[in-house]
């Protein structure tokens, strides 16, 4: 395996076989881009204040201000969300001094929407933990398929998982516009979440797919490009349907265009060879070398190298445990399940606190998306150029910084808070690209798709928490920025210890997994640390024979 960039080499770099992978791969992803955060605007919450059956049924309207009394909402009076004046039969006046909940239900303001899950079902005041809690169960189910995804994409193969998940994911968007019940939301919701981790494992597809140089581009370009894309067509459907259930229609609807695809797109020949199943990875090398006008070599891969790959491949059975089996494979699980988690979080309470920062939730989010595309260019740009370790680092540090310094903004330069806010959501955003790239560069192809499972997982525990710190910016529009903050640091920090793997290929095996690197010199770094402590005695034992 360790020769196998070299062995298909001939295929050239970018033919009409590397194109169509990276094309419809690519394309598959839009729908992950609004699927995963259509709940922006499904979820969101309106102003609201309870119901008095004797009044207009309209939020606001005449009469309320004598029934309901005011609160004050981020600097603002407003009517009461979850109080009302107690009415009074035998009295002067209308209403008592005294307040009692909303035992008649609520008013909703359809301002900005004709339905959510909120008003429909009623998810304010005492129930208001049912809408983070509502992302939260869709996260816990990617952390689901984060883990059974490396399961059976490594053991059946990417391409089953991917395209099946793809289907599964599609029908069960569909059918949550059907739900008839909260309840029944949050479960098609959680199996939904599931599909949508599984269906992430087309990058690592496309990866193995494609040559190193063209890896870099299909990551960042490629995927995240269209996820942007799907991301940026969330707040033009919202915008022009404000119903919650014809919005999930017409956003599951897409997902069946991309299912034909499955006819397009092989299996990966790395993942066939780690199996022993050399003659359908030549098969399929083959065919993508006809389809670029290439005549193949009479034996792509030679015959000593398939021997020992059928052989190992029939000895060795990967588990989870081989992450943390060795030192140098512990130290990369552990240092990116960290990283992982917390631009997970991150990025995704930047992204659902957008309907709690100033203005229109519409323009926020596509202003949001927009960040994504510029992002993902200028790391794109940058790792060309630049070391792994570094952009991971520096876009981490920066934008810890960018979300720390909202605090200190006065409240009414509402404007730079949002500027800041989407700032360090697009170098955010560069890094959550950025970092896909250097885990599967990381990770070894026997267990790369369960190290990504991990990974993913961990990111899924952040997202499983982010709706949460968002809710908290319903409150306090600073506090959830510091916390935000505070972990991109720590985690830009930690980066800085991990392997450079620019230009290097990709590693096949564990034992090619590379040490850390500390702030001491690397060569002196590489006679200790990171080197087993059979090798580390080797190499005293040979300085003392020198000596």
């Amino acid at each position: 395996m360790k020769d196998y960039e070299e062995a298909i080499t001939f295929l050239g770099e970018w033919g009409h076989f590397q194109r169509l992978i990276f094309i419809v791969l690519s394309l598959s992803y839009i729908p992950n881009g609004y699927m995963s955060l259509s709940m922006v605007f499904v979820g969101d919450t309106t102003h609201h204040h309870c119901r008095v059956l004797s009044m207009n049924s309209s939020y606001g309207g005449l009469g309320y201000n004598l029934s309901i009394p005011t609160e004050e909402l981020k600097g603002k009076t407003i009517p009461s969300r979850c109080r009302r004046y107690v009415e009074q039969e035998d009295s002067d006046s209308a209403y008592s001094n005294d307040t009692e909940g909303c035992v008649d239900g609520w008013v909703f303001s359809k301002e900005r929407y004709v339905s959510t899950i909120v008003t429909e079902w009623n998810l304010v005041c005492d129930d208001a933990w049912k809408a983070p809690f509502t992302l939260t169960v869709f996260f816990f189910g990617m952390l689901v398929g984060s883990f059974c995804s490396g399961i059976f994409s490594d053991r059946y193969g990417r391409k089953i998982t991917f395209f099946s998940a793809k289907t599964l994911q599609t029908l069960l968007s569909l059918l949550l516009a059907f739900s008839i019940s909260w309840e029944m939301f949050c479960v098609v919701y959680f199996v939904f979440g599931v599909m949508c981790a599984s269906a992430s494992s087309c990058f690592v597809l496309g990866s193995e797919l494609l040559i190193k140089s063209a890896r870099e581009t299909f990551g960042i370009l490629g995927i995240c490009l269209t996820y942007a894309t799907g991301y940026a067509i969330l707040p033009l459907f919202a915008y022009f349907i404000r119903d919650w259930r014809t919005l999930q229609i017409g956003l599951s609807l897409i997902g069946f265009l991309y299912l034909p695809l499955f006819w397009f797109i092989p299996e990966s020949p790395r993942w066939l060879i780690t199996q022993g199943r050399l003659q359908e990875a030549e098969a399929i090398i083959r065919a993508a070398a006809k389809r670029n006008g290439i005549t193949p070599p009479e034996n792509i891969f030679q015959l000593e190298h398939r021997e020992t790959v059928c052989e190992s491949s029939g000895q060795d059975k990967f588990t989870w445990l081989d992450l943390i089996k060795t030192v140098n494979m512990r130290n990369i699980t552990v240092i990116n399940i960290t990283i992982w988690t917390t631009i997970s979080l991150t990025y995704n309470g930047l992204s659902f606190n957008t309907s709690n920062l100033d203005g229109d939730p519409y323009r926020n989010c596509l202003i949001s998306a927009a960040t994504e595309y510029i992002g993902y260019t200028f790391i794109w740009l940058t790792a060309r150029y630049a070391p792994r370790r570094i952009i991971l680092s520096s876009f981490l540090l920066l934008g810890g910084a960018l979300l720390l310094l909202i605090q200190l903004v006065p409240q009414e330069l509402s404007g730079l808070t949002v500027t800041l806010a989407m700032t360090g959501r697009l170098v955010v955003t560069g890094a959550y690209a950025f970092v896909n790239i250097c885990s599967m560069e990381f990770f070894p192809t026997v267990v790369r798709n369960m190290g990504f499972g991990v990974c993913y997982m961990a990111a899924r525990v952040g997202s499983a928490s982010s709706p949460y710190i968002a809710h908290i910016g319903t409150y306090n529009k600073t506090l959830p920025f510091i916390l935000m903050g505070t972990m991109s640091l720590f985690s830009g920090c930690l980066s800085l210890l991990l392997p450079e793997t620019k230009g290097e290929k990709l590693p096949e095996v564990i034992s090619q997994v590379k040490p850390l690197q500390w702030c001491s010199h690397k060569k002196r770094f590489s006679e200790t640390n990171g080197l087993d402590e059979d090798v580390q005695q080797h190499l005293r034992d040979e300085k003392t024979s020198t000596i």
